[in-house]
């Protein structure tokens, strides 16, 4: 099986064509939250990026093993394998055991990501579950060489990696220019040098989180849950890694040294990162007071924020940006995504309303030549936007007879719609009652009252049909009248 996919391969520095060393079955792994706090505006960006290559795989026919872990061990305050474990923290502050703000967190991200419309993936393993499998491949890196122990901890020699392979081969650094970048420990501590990183740390007494292992009781690095996990689910080799490109160094740097010196090779055969979301030109933070989490998003309650922001309007403002560019938010900017979003559903409504004819003027096949066209091209999701904004204006005109489309067409054209909005965009009309779930009692109504203003104007009773629109009018819902009837749209 084939695609003409191409993909950024961050390893490589160059887009390549996609091909899957196990057609049609794909292996990928993402680098999902550490779960201590409330999912952020952060969090939306990689889970909507692997959201929509998850999408788009699986409407190209591909059976997308998708596992994106839970991190809810082992992942300090400080990257440097230094401070106190953020989860653990967390529990200290609030006086609850640690695996009770995991869960809490764990389901208050996994409830935000289906309010944004990320299909939950086919694993979601958590690291605390897996600590057998991240002390086995502890012992995996030990037996080749390549860590050494200092005190009940096991560390990452990365001065011996770097003499057989190249540590800083994802990220372009070398190891010259880490160690002039890197303070040295000046005999404190137990590591060789301060770049080394930990695979297992030895707990100190008030560690609350720790386990059994064969140099101490304690608990892995961060790094770590990453290589077991992946390996356990996908194999030793498999199709595509991603996540934020803040993990690019060291938290993926040190995971393919992990994985190369235990296996011989890196796991990963595409690695796919996406970039950052900036608040304003700066780097969200809570330091900076611009920290907003996704909650705040969708009740407005924020300092920064003029008003609320609906879920699908997030994802959309994140997919009309290709997903390795920057992306500064702004209420401007959200703003425009909320109109533009809600131009796109009003097209798709008035799509509904076409009549066919006995000959078609547009040709549907060019809307999705586009669209695979743009989405082939390393995911580019704002070209398909754009096609999707082109053709909303053919749809308007369907409805006002301007453009012709028979029925076998308007099918292939609806068909088409639903496959880029719905399927693969993932966007959803939450304007719609039925889309939510619930039943529409707004349409017959506003149906009824429309039926009565047309039985007025037809008895000339301009009172009563000026009054049932005016009174339409200044509840949000505006009226067209057209040659066979009306339509309307709540603004």
């Amino acid at each position: 099986m084939t695609t003409k996919l191409v993909l950024y391969n961050t390893l490589s520095r160059r887009k390549e064509a996609f091909e899957p060393l196990n057609a049609p079955h794909v292996g990928m792994y993402v680098c999902g939250p550490t779960v201590y706090g409330d999912p952020h505006l952060g969090h939306a960006r990689p889970s909507i990026t692997f959201d929509l290559l998850f999408r788009y795989l699986k409407a190209e026919g591909f059976k997308v093993r998708y596992v994106r872990n839970i991190t809810d061990v082992g992942h300090l305050e400080q990257d440097a394998d230094e401070g106190e474990d953020k989860i653990a923290k967390k529990a200290r502050l609030e006086q609850l055991e640690p695996m009770e703000v995991a869960h809490y967190y764990t389901e208050r991200y996994k409830a935000a990501m289906a309010e944004l419309g990320v299909l939950t993936p086919s694993i979601e393993p958590h690291a605390s579950g897996h600590i057998i499998e991240q002390i086995e491949f502890v012992k995996r890196i030990l037996d080749e060489g390549y860590a050494y122990e200092s005190n009940g901890s096991i560390y990452f020699d990365v001065e011996k990696y770097n003499e057989k392979y190249r540590y800083g081969i994802l990220s372009g650094r070398n190891l010259e220019d880490i160690v002039t970048n890197t303070r040295e420990l000046d005999g404190q501590g137990d590591k060789r040098h301060s770049y080394d990183f930990a695979l297992w740390k030895k707990a100190a007494p008030e560690h609350i989180m720790r386990w059994p292992s064969p140099w101490s009781d304690g608990f892995p690095g961060w790094h770590m849950e990453c290589s077991a996990m992946s390996t356990k689910y996908l194999g030793e080799r498999f199709d595509i890694h991603g996540g934020g490109m803040d993990l690019m160094f060291p938290h993926h740097e040190c995971e393919i040294a992990q994985s190369t010196s235990a296996l011989g090779h890196d796991s990963a055969k595409y690695w796919v990162h996406n970039n950052m979301i900036t608040i304003n030109g700066q780097k969200m933070g809570k330091s900076l007071g611009n920290f907003i989490t996704l909650e705040e998003l969708f009740t407005g309650n924020h300092k920064l924020l003029a008003q609320a922001y609906t879920p699908m309007t997030i994802r959309f403002f994140i997919l009309q940006a290709h997903y390795r560019s920057t992306l500064d938010f702004s209420n401007e900017a959200l703003q425009a995504a909320e109109k533009g979003l809600d131009r796109l559903m009003k097209g798709i409504e008035a799509l509904g309303k076409v009549k066919p004819a006995a000959q078609s003027s547009v040709n549907p096949a060019e809307l999705a030549q586009r669209c695979e066209d743009a989405m082939a091209d390393d995911l580019n999701s704002p070209m398909v936007i754009s096609a999707l904004f082109d053709w909303v204006r053919i749809f308007n005109q369907l409805v006002e007879g301007q453009q012709t489309i028979t029925a076998e067409d308007l099918e292939s054209l609806k068909a088409t719609v639903n496959r880029w909005v719905f399927d693969v965009l993932g966007l959803r009309d939450e304007k719609s009652a039925a889309a939510a779930g619930g039943k529409d009692m707004v349409t017959p109504l506003v149906n009824m009252l429309l039926e009565m203003r047309m039985t007025a104007k037809a008895n000339k009773d301009w009172a009563t049909s000026d009054k049932i629109r005016d009174e339409l009018t200044a509840i949000g819902i505006r009226v067209k009248d057209r040659k066979d009837g009306f339509d309307w749209e709540i603004e």
